[in-house]
């Protein structure tokens, strides 16, 4: 037996695996996880999914303009009853079609359709100030307006015949109505 020297520590166990053949065994043992890339993606497609099912079954927000037939109501003279008149409520002022712009775009594939249309709705007195083609998908033919011009859009949607009004949406612009034909209106 050898003596142990006083200043000489025991010897402790090497913090490197040892050799088992020509692999180096782990002595640690841990999880490794997913990149916060792939938990990110997990999450989105998982919200995506749910948004597609709580909204599958809703109508939509889209609504048709029916005209309506304006005839000249006969006057009929009255005897004056003791029941109280209601004042008639005022009507509102008529659009002022001149001071409205209006864009129109094509969607149908058809050449000139827009230029047609704008010259319709300029003889109608309305303002057109561009016509062009229109790039995406419209499911029929639409005039789109901002909340502030909402009675004038009907308006032009009557001059127009065109059945279908909607809020307008980006990257519309926000001062004027803007129109996009499709196949159903050439």
């Amino acid at each position: 037996m050898r003596p142990t020297s006083p200043s000489r520590p025991p010897a402790r166990p090497s913090p490197r695996p040892h050799r088992q053949g020509h692999r180096w065994a782990r002595t640690e043992h841990g999880v490794v996880f997913p990149s916060p890339v792939v938990i990110l993606s997990i999450v989105a497609v998982a919200m995506a999914g749910l948004a597609y099912f709580a909204t599958q079954g809703q109508p939509p927000t889209e609504r048709e303009v029916t005209p309506v037939a304006t005839t000249p109501s006969e006057t009929t003279t009255s005897t004056p009853s003791s029941m109280p008149t209601t004042k008639p409520k005022p009507t509102k002022p008529p659009v002022d079609k001149g001071k409205v712009y209006v864009e129109v775009y094509n969607n149908s594939g058809v050449t000139g359709l827009a230029g047609r249309i704008g010259d319709t709705a300029t003889q109608a007195g309305w303002q057109v100030v561009g016509t062009d083609n229109w790039y995406g998908s419209i499911p029929a033919s639409t005039v789109y307006y901002p909340p502030a011009l909402k009675r004038a859009a009907r308006a032009l949607a009557l001059d127009l015949g065109i059945g279908r009004t909607a809020l307008a949406v980006d990257p519309m612009k926000r001062d004027r109505l803007t129109v996009i034909l499709t196949s159903d209106h050439a």
